[in-house]
C-alpha cells in the first residue's frame, strides 16, 4: 500500500471512530506502528487529525464520543486483558455497581462466574451479559434509554441510585487525565456516572492506554476519588502515557497494568486482616481512601512492578504486568 493510500485509510478510520489507537491502525493498514506514527504525524501537520497518547483523534481538542458499533471493535485485546484483571477484585457475595461501556461489558461477562454477586447497573449490555448467570442478581436502574451506548440515563436513573450503598463501582469513560480524572463526552452519561460513584465505597476505573491523557467535556470522577486504575501496558514508544500513569500514581491512584497477549504471574493473596498495599509505590506523601490521612511513600519517583490487587482475607488472585517508566 502506498503512503497516500495508507494515510487516506487512516483518516477515514479516525473520522468514523473519533479516536483510534496506533496499534489498531497498524493492524488495519498492515504495516508497523513506526510507519503509522510517521503517517499520523504527517496528517497532523496538515491539520487533518490530532495525535494523542498512543493514537489519533479528530482535530479540535476534545474528542467526540464514538457509537457502540465503533467502540466495540477498538482495542479489543486490551479490553479483554483489563477485564480479566479487574474481575479478580470482585469477591463472592459482594454488591457492586457497573457502569456503561464496552470494557465494563467485558468485565460483566467474567462476573457471571462469581457466586452470590449483586450487580447494580444502568447498562443494558452489562445486564445482558449477566442475564443467564444463575447465582448473580442483577438490579437495573430506571431512566431513559440512550441508544448510542445502550445505557439508561436521566433523572430516573439518578433517583433510583439514591440511598444505595455498595462496596465498589467499576466505571469506564472517554478520557482520563491526572488533572481532571475520568471524563466523558455526554452530559447525561456523566451525571449518572457521578451518581454511581456516590453509591460506592471504592471506585475502580477501567481504561485502556489510548484514553490516558485524553480530556473530554464532562468530568465524571475527579482523580482524588479514583481508588484504582486498571489499564493495559502502553506501547514502548509511548512516553506520554507512562508519564500520565506516573502523575496518577503520584496522586494516590493504585495502578494495575494488564499485558495484552501475555499471562503475568498471579499475585499472592494477603493474610487475613491485612489491607492491600498499593500496586505502585508513590513518592513522598500520598492519600488514603476513606480515612482522609496520608502515609509515607518511597522516595524515588519511578514506576516499578505492579504489585498485588488482593483484598482482605480472600484468595482472589489478580494478574499484573511489569510497568517500567518509559
Amino acid at each position: 500500500m502506498f503512503a497516500a493510500e495508507r494515510r487516506q485509510l487512516i483518516l477515514e478510520m479516525v473520522r468514523a471512530n473519533g479516536a483510534v489507537s496506533l496499534r489498531e491502525l497498524a493492524r488495519v493498514v498492515q504495516t508497523s506502528e513506526v510507519t503509522v506514527r510517521r503517517d499520523v504525524r504527517a496528517l497532523e501537520a496538515e491539520g487533518l487529525l490530532d495525535r494523542r497518547h498512543g493514537g489519533a483523534v479528530l482535530p479540535g481538542g476534545f474528542t467526540r464520543e464514538s457509537g457502540f458499533p465503533q467502540k466495540s471493535h477498538l482495542a479489543t485485546a486490551e479490553k479483554t486483558a483489563i477485564a480479566d484483571l479487574a474481575a479478580g477484585l470482585v469477591e463472592e457475595g459482594e454488591a457492586i455497581v457497573v457502569g456503561a461501556g464496552t470494557t465494563t461489558q467485558e468485565l460483566a461477562r467474567r462476573l457471571a462466574r462469581v457466586p452470590g454477586l449483586t450487580v447494580v447497573t444502568n447498562s443494558l449490555l452489562v445486564a445482558q451479559a449477566l442475564a443467564h448467570a444463575n447465582r448473580v442478581e442483577v438490579v437495573m436502574t430506571g431512566g431513559t434509554l440512550r441508544g448510542s451506548n445502550y445505557a439508561l440515563v436521566g433523572s430516573g436513573a439518578e433517583q433510583s441510585l439514591q440511598g444505595l450503598r455498595v462496596s465498589r463501582a467499576f466505571l469506564s469513560g472517554s478520557g482520563l487525565t491526572a488533572e481532571r480524572g475520568l471524563s466523558t463526552s455526554n452530559m447525561l452519561s456523566a451525571s449518572v456516572d457521578r451518581a454511581l460513584v456516590q453509591a460506592a465505597a471504592e471506585v475502580v476505573v477501567l481504561a485502556d492506554h489510548t484514553k490516558l491523557g485524553s480530556d473530554t467535556m464532562f468530568q465524571t470522577v475527579p482523580t482524588d476519588l479514583i481508588t484504582r486504575l486498571v489499564t493495559d501496558e502502553p506501547p514502548g514508544h509511548d512516553d506520554r502515557a507512562a508519564t500520565e500513569l506516573q502523575a496518577l500514581a503520584d496522586q494516590g491512584v493504585q495502578i494495575a497494568v494488564a499485558g495484552a497477549g501475555n499471562s503475568p504471574a498471579p499475585a499472592e493473596p494477603l493474610p487475613h486482616g491485612r489491607q492491600p498495599r498499593r500496586d505502585m509505590p508513590l513518592p513522598g506523601q500520598r492519600r488514603t481512601h476513606g480515612g482522609g490521612g496520608t502515609t509515607s511513600g518511597p522516595g524515588p519517583q519511578q514506576l516499578r512492578s505492579a504489585a498485588v490487587l488482593a483484598d482482605q482475607g480472600q484468595g482472589d488472585r489478580a494478574r499484573v504486568a511489569d510497568l517500567r517508566r518509559r
